[in-house]
């Protein structure tokens, strides 16, 4: 369930998931002790289910909190009471890409590059910093009301660690790629590469390169990976389609690969939609010893649920050479620094309501810690941090909406 509402003095907007803790599955509350028996870390998270709800937003909670790019829909805070969960994330009213198209069926070369150039941005970020989103698809992909696009929906997200693979296959059978499909284990990376050929097919030809009313039929077509391209396909973008949707993932595009190719690149340096990747990875540097860990952020990275060992990750970060959990670590404290947290009365007051008595408060573990005051003038929004304590937070009078 999504509401939004109005800042009374900004005018911004938010919006506000609201989840039922108490219809979550009891296996989220027993995350630590699934985490304790997995043998790989990076791959514990996805042991739950990946139809339960309460993985899909504990996941997107985690993940978000090291994601800052402006074609990633933000997560501001996250507040809870006994009964609700209360994600606060970025409003946008474009709607999905996926009923754009449905409007407008297929899109004219420009345009599509536009938004292709948009999400390889946003990947290419999350990518460097080791997350791989795993469930890309138009439903998956916001618009905002400049018609700019938004990545959402991490619930089936992962970090992998440098030098592993991933094993759970997840993501929509549309597309996803054949070793997904096929049980075999896999680079989060390529497979990120894959459904995204599949997303630019789709933008530019309005239909997708695998499809059939039988799943059965729809896995093996897509193990085949044979697809028609129509002839107004512009055969640029051809080869690009190929070597992206490509079924050995040895052969298939890098991302890199597709930033290189000369329809993404443009053909001229002064090409005013020509997004350019925010891949900048955070600096590590060499931390002294054990006392100069910031132990707010180690209870960040704990959260994320791929550094189960807790005296390992310790190590990693005592390590002088560069490793995941440093650049998690780096990450995490580089939000904290920019942001600082202070000790915070900000409460949720659900005005009319039985949950009055409990009002959502802030989660100690928000790695963003902004203050974000929701007003009562129809719907709901972010305002700059401050420091003054004891805001109230009111939701009133909130539209729902479906997510």
């Amino acid at each position: 369930l999504v509401k939004t509402g109005t800042h009374c003095i900004t005018g911004r907007k938010v919006a506000i998931k609201i989840v039922n803790k108490e219809k979550l599955s009891d296996s989220v509350l027993q995350k630590e002790a699934v985490f304790d028996s997995y043998p790989d870390p990076s791959t514990a998270l996805l042991a739950y289910d990946l139809s339960c709800e309460a993985v899909r937003v504990e996941r997107e909670i985690a993940i978000m909190k090291l994601i800052e790019h402006p074609h990633v829909l933000h997560l501001y805070d996250v507040y809870e009471n006994k009964k609700y969960l209360y994600l606060l994330l970025e409003h946008v009213s474009g709607g999905e890409l996926f009923d754009y198209l449905v409007r407008k069926g297929r899109l004219m070369s420009k345009e599509a590059r536009k938004f292709f150039r948009q999400i390889i941005s946003a990947l290419d970020f999350c990518h460097a910093h080791n997350i791989c989103h795993r469930d890309l698809k138009p439903e998956n992909l916001l618009l905002d009301e400049r018609n700019n696009i938004k990545v959402a929906d991490f619930g089936m997200a992962s970090l992998q660690v440098e030098g592993s693979m991933l094993e759970t296959s997840c993501g929509s059978p549309h597309y996803a790629c054949p070793e997904v499909i096929r049980g075999e284990k896999y680079d989060g990376r390529k497979a990120d590469v894959w459904s995204c050929g599949v997303i630019l097919y789709a933008l530019l030809v309005g239909a997708l390169p695998f499809d059939d009313d039988n799943l059965r039929n729809l896995l093996e077509k897509v193990k085949k990976g044979a697809f028609h391209i129509p002839h107004f396909v512009p055969a640029d973008v051809q080869s690009l389609l190929r070597a992206m949707i490509e079924v050995d993932p040895s052969k298939r595009y890098s991302l890199a690969d597709v930033f290189r190719h000369p329809w993404v690149a443009g053909t001229t340096r002064s090409d005013p939609e020509l997004e350019l990747p925010m891949s900048q990875v955070v600096q590590t540097h060499i931390i002294p010893s054990e006392e100069s860990i910031d132990p707010d952020v180690l209870r960040h990275m704990n959260s994320l649920g791929c550094f189960k060992d807790k005296q390992k990750l310790v190590n990693e970060l005592l390590s002088v050479r560069h490793n995941t959990e440093k650049m998690v670590y780096f990450l995490l404290l580089d939000r904290k620094r920019r942001r600082p947290a202070q000790d915070d009365e900000t409460e949720i007051i659900l005005q009319g309501s039985a949950q009055q008595n409990d009002p959502p408060k802030k989660r100690l573990d928000s790695a963003r810690a902004n203050r974000y005051v929701v007003g009562n003038i129809a719907d709901g929004s972010p305002i700059n941090p401050r420091r003054t304590y004891g805001y109230v937070v009111a939701l009133l009078s909130m539209t729902t909406h479906i997510l």
